[in-house]
């Protein structure tokens, strides 16, 4: 009888049936723990590029239709079903004189070093924020987003 129970038991180890259904539930923790922070970071990547794309609609409207504060703030809100957005703070309208890569301020109508007039520069912001899908201790809650576009309006 125990030569019986010992080669049963013996089979048991050599059995390789149902090995990968273990494995299986083994890792499938480890990979779902793994999945779900990187969806979070994807959806939270994706709203900040429709925030970003947010702030370039204002700015494309203000580039195209001139100063209007309040269309430009409405051309922010309405470019995206992303919500809640902002367009704060509210736009600026503001004189300047580009230098490599930078705008520096002057007083409107006055003339740049390079000879040019200096340029009307309107600044367009949208805000948002999300919230992840699973609380993270670093970030608390929610994550504040932002995007800033500047588009000179004339030459």
């Amino acid at each position: 009888m125990q030569g019986i129970l010992s080669s049963k038991i013996a089979s048991l180890f050599h059995d390789c049936r149902a090995v990968s259904a273990v494995e299986f539930a083994i890792t499938a923790p480890l990979l779902i723990g793994m999945l779900i922070p990187l969806v979070d970071l994807g959806l939270g990547i994706a709203k900040n590029t429709q925030l970003h794309n947010a702030a370039q609609a204002g700015a494309q409207y203000a580039f195209a239709n001139g100063w209007d504060s309040t269309a430009i703030q409405n051309a922010v809100t309405s470019a995206t079903k992303l919500s809640p957005i902002e367009a704060l703070p509210a736009p600026s309208q503001s004189c300047g004189c580009p230098t490599g890569t930078a705008v520096t301020t002057v007083a409107c109508g006055s003339v740049c070093s390079d000879g040019a007039n200096a340029g009307t520069y309107v600044t367009v912001n949208a805000r948002s924020s999300y919230t992840p899908v699973i609380p993270y201790p670093m970030f608390g809650k929610s994550i504040s987003l932002v995007a800033t576009s500047i588009v000179r309006i004339n030459q």
